[in-house]
């Protein structure tokens, strides 16, 4: 008799599963209607408002999954380097203000994933560097995305956007590493002179 192990290490993992899966079947869905949003945000006057919260959120989602107690004081410093780098992105990315979100969605994927490989190798599975699992993963994520907007009438494939939604990953797993190793030293730190 055989005994099979359960997909998911732990329930946290299953729910960072979940909460990826959830995250890009909400991209995905919202593609056909991303351009009457950004209008009705834009004809509103709200559309740097919300990009302003997807980003904060998003940092926000960054700093949070490398916590697991009270940030520090240089968590809070790599917090804001982080909000600093994304806000320097947004400024500085052509295209129009909703085209910026992918920055800010695909970060937001990239994290979670990395959070979900990150507790599987913790709990004994083999995941080689999941840093660049990741990043691998929600570039091919964002790929798609591309893929099935040139499907969509009004809405092209752009080359641009994959690079975009590759950038907006790999500063979320940096920023998320970052974090999470200095909270861990942090640890150690009070444990060590405890």
């Amino acid at each position: 008799m055989t005994h099979s192990t359960p997909f998911f290490t732990t329930r946290r993992e299953r729910r960072l599963w979940l909460w990826a899966l959830a995250v890009v079947v909400a991209i995905y869905s919202t593609l056909g209607l991303a351009g009457s949003l950004a209008e009705i945000l834009r004809e509103h006057n709200l559309l740097p408002a919300a990009v302003l919260v997807l980003m904060l959120a998003t940092v926000a989602a960054i700093v949070g999954s490398g916590l697991k107690k009270r940030p520090g004081r240089r968590e809070v410093w790599v917090g804001l380097a982080v909000t600093a780098v994304y806000a320097m992105a947004v400024v500085r990315m052509g295209g129009s203000m909703e085209e910026r979100t992918h920055l800010f969605e695909y970060g937001i994927v990239a994290v979670l994933i990395y959070q979900a490989l990150s507790e599987r190798a913790r709990n004994g599975r083999r995941v080689p560097v999941p840093a660049v699992l990741a990043l691998v993963a929600a570039a091919l994520l964002g790929w798609i995305d591309e893929g099935i907007q040139a499907l969509i009438p009004n809405r092209v494939y752009d080359n641009f956007d994959v690079f975009r939604n590759s950038v907006a990953a790999m500063i979320g797993i940096a920023g998320s590493v970052v974090i999470r190793w200095l909270n861990e030293r942090l640890e150690r730190r009070r444990v060590g002179s405890a």
